[in-house]
């Protein structure tokens, strides 16, 4: 079995509609794939609606986190997407998109960049608005040549020159919620250093004490020292160890399937799972 566990489409910041994802999934020879969008679970009807026979859809979200002043996201596989605690929660979040994002808009004018909200909407197309918008904005008008260049001090990096924060949950509250709703928590990318200050390991301890279900190790941020860190790290803990791409679609390089998870560590995250099922393809609508 091939399986992707983090993946974006366009009801996040990703440029695959969820109908999109889940075909390209299927393309790519995938047996399992996660809609994992920022703050958000409106992509999960047009992916189930589409998704082709032999291809199983895993519903989740990536959200938004902050502990200790530090960024972080926590992937939710698998939760009752109407529990009201975690539903209200994530709007909360969600609903802070905009206003973060026109703030950026904002400073970027203030610096000489004649980036408008008008752009940034357009590009969004409807979806949770977010920094890859903002940074996808900057390459249309040539100020940076790619979004990942976007996402440094001189721009939109945390302490950034045009950064503004934003509502995020804190983790242990985060794990409450997704348990409560019947979910798994994995830590997304715990050791991308190249998106700013990470977690200290200390902290994923304490997490994995709280309920952390995982960390997510095998991803394109990490690099091979960083891998068998997360490992050792996640044996000592107890916890599984997830691989994904992170797709983006266009908005990254990374590919559908470039990084995958063990099929037995798959089996755990469906056995601990009480919120929801993995959905099978019947060929679709």
């Amino acid at each position: 079995m091939r399986i992707d566990l983090h993946c974006h489409s366009t009801a996040s910041d990703g440029t695959d509609t969820p109908a999109e994802l889940v075909l390209g999934a299927a393309a790519a020879g995938l047996d399992v794939v996660a809609l994992t969008d920022h703050d958000t679970t409106r992509g999960y009807a047009e992916a189930i609606a589409a998704l082709p026979e032999g291809l199983t859809l895993v519903t989740g979200a990536e959200l938004s986190c902050r502990v200790d002043g530090i960024s972080m996201h926590m992937l939710a596989y698998l939760f009752d997407p109407e529990e009201p605690a975690l539903l209200a929660e994530r709007e909360l979040v969600r609903d802070d998109r905009v206003p973060r994002a026109r703030g950026m808009v904002a400073k970027l004018n203030e610096l000489g960049v004649p980036v408008t909200w008008e752009q940034v909407e357009r590009i969004a197309a409807g979806g949770s608005v977010g920094r890859p918008h903002v940074a996808t904005a900057l390459v249309e008008l040539g100020v940076v040549p790619a979004v990942g260049d976007a996402f440094t001090e001189e721009w939109l990096a945390d302490g950034g020159r045009a950064y503004v924060e934003k509502h995020e949950t804190d983790p242990f509250e985060a794990i409450r919620l997704v348990k409560g709703a019947g979910g798994v928590a994995v830590f997304a990318h715990p050791a991308a250093a190249k998106r700013g200050r990470t977690v200290p390991e200390s902290v994923i301890a304490e997490l994995a004490a709280a309920g952390l279900d995982g960390v997510e190790v095998d991803h394109m941020d990490h690099d091979a020292d960083a891998r068998a860190r997360l490992r050792g790290l996640a044996d000592e803990l107890g916890l599984l160890v997830t691989g994904s791409s992170d797709y983006h679609g266009s908005r990254k390089t990374v590919s559908l399937g470039e990084y995958t998870t063990d099929p037995e560590v798959y089996g755990e995250i469906t056995r601990r799972a009480t919120g929801a099922f993995p959905v099978p393809g019947t060929g679709g609508a």
